[in-house]
């Protein structure tokens, strides 16, 4: 079909789904009258074995480890604060650009590391911050009517306003590259913890803001909220006393797996794959659309995932794929405009990874969550405009929402490694 998805793909899709279904897997209850035996709301699905320890890096600053065994690999999580491109010179972006593209090509000489995800998300502004910073600088002694005045700014100004929100997941093999030994999380929090300032310093320089790692009752609070939207405002609230949000509680009480949807809590969410990137020259401004926030949305992710090639397969791979898009070209005596470009694209990117360039595999995900069900028809609508804006084909994730869901969030899923047949098999298949 127009995504590159066979008969016998889809056929096997619908099969494996009404398995599921058969079986109840497509349900879930935790919590004291759920079906888990201990109790706690844990995560559903391939997130259900994550485990979190924190640890503190070189500056002193404490940050969250995720730790998945079905993988064996370990994830850090950063909050960063995007500066834009709005009021920014040409010249400025085309830095941030350039810079970005070093930062990715890099990540392929980091040792140990094997994916990672960008996420931007986009809420409703609950206030709760605008509120505590002008509450804690008024002045006791200032005129009545201003204080009246700042009084009804913050209750008036998050009515109907968004805020926009950008984490970057770095995520590790635990093996060791000089022993080869598999590391514990104490092992790879004093590894990861002398590593992380520098990454971090690198990182600020593509415009990603203030960077900075996330402590784990944070990451709670987020994993928390993405589950159960409703509860956001509470957190806002409760959030400068810190909440004794523990990892074991982040988890929906109740989800239903629905084969274009997932019913979480309070909330309905579609999670969206990328089958098709986009063609030609991509501007920087390219995803512009796609990211800002959207009436019909109330909650909106896009996860981009990087995972790098190793340098010696990256040869091996660019001219397998310049011998097959020359023979596309050469296969006919008037070839298409576009077999001609991506055999030019594919003579590009070889004498790019010649000169030293890096390889780095990308994907997409695209999450949109309601509150409300009877509105999920016009979110993917919206998500459908929002894709062609973008130049992008995205195609609903059938018959595995809960598990896209999962790995838009900042936790380090990597969907390829959980696949049961082997990367190598699936993509010689």
């Amino acid at each position: 079909d127009k995504h590159g998805r066979s008969l016998a793909e889809r056929a096997q899709t619908r099969l494996l789904w009404a398995t599921a279904r058969r079986r109840g897997a497509t349900l879930y209850r935790s919590g004291p009258l759920g079906f888990t035996a201990w109790g706690t709301h844990q995560l559903p699905g391939i997130a259900a074995s994550l485990r979190l320890t924190e640890h503190t890096d070189a500056y002193g600053r404490a940050f969250a480890l995720i730790h998945a065994p079905a993988t064996t690999t370990y994830t850090v999580p950063l909050a960063a604060s995007p500066d834009g491109a709005s009021l920014v010179d040409r010249a400025q972006v085309d830095v941030w650009v350039a810079d970005w593209g070093h930062w990715l090509a890099n990540l392929a000489d980091e040792p140990g590391l094997v994916a990672c995800t960008v996420t931007i998300e986009t809420a409703p502004d609950s206030g709760h911050e605008l509120r505590i910073a002008v509450q804690a600088s008024i002045d006791p002694h200032a005129p009545e009517f201003a204080a009246t005045m700042l009084r009804e700014v913050v209750a008036a100004y998050p009515v109907g306003s968004s805020v926009t929100r950008a984490w970057v997941a770095l995520t590790f093999t635990a093996t060791s590259p000089a022993t080869g030994d598999t590391r514990g999380p104490e092992a790879m929090g004093r590894d990861l913890g002398t590593r992380l300032p520098g990454l971090v310093d690198t990182l600020r320089a593509t415009g990603a803001g203030a960077v900075r790692p996330i402590p784990a009752h944070e990451l709670c609070e987020l994993v928390r909220v993405a589950y159960d939207p409703g509860v956001a405002p509470l957190v806002d609230q409760a959030h400068a006393g810190q909440p004794g949000l523990s990892w074991a509680d982040v988890g929906p009480a109740a989800a239903v797996a629905e084969w274009d949807g997932y019913r979480h809590d309070s909330g309905y969410s579609t999670t969206w794959a990328m089958s098709t990137a986009p063609r030609g020259n991509v501007q920087s401004g390219v995803l512009e659309r796609l990211l800002a926030p959207h009436p019909d949305i109330d909650r909106k992710r896009v996860t981009i995932v990087y995972r790098p090639v190793d340098a010696a397969r990256a040869a091996a791979i660019v001219e397998a794929d310049l011998r097959a898009a020359e023979f596309v070209a050469s296969a006919s005596k008037k070839p298409t405009a576009r077999s001609v470009t991506a055999a030019r694209a594919a003579a590009a990117t070889a004498a790019e990874e010649a000169a030293g360039a890096g390889l780095v595999n990308f994907s997409l995900l695209v999450t949109a969550t309601v509150t409300d069900p009877d509105r999920a028809p016009q979110a993917r609508a919206a998500i459908d405009t929002l894709a062609a804006t973008a130049r992008l084909r995205l195609r609903p994730v059938y018959g595995g929402q809960p598990a896209a869901f999962a790995a838009a969030l900042p936790i380090g899923l990597i969907l390829p490694q959980h696949l049961s047949r082997t990367e190598a098999l699936h993509a010689r298949l």
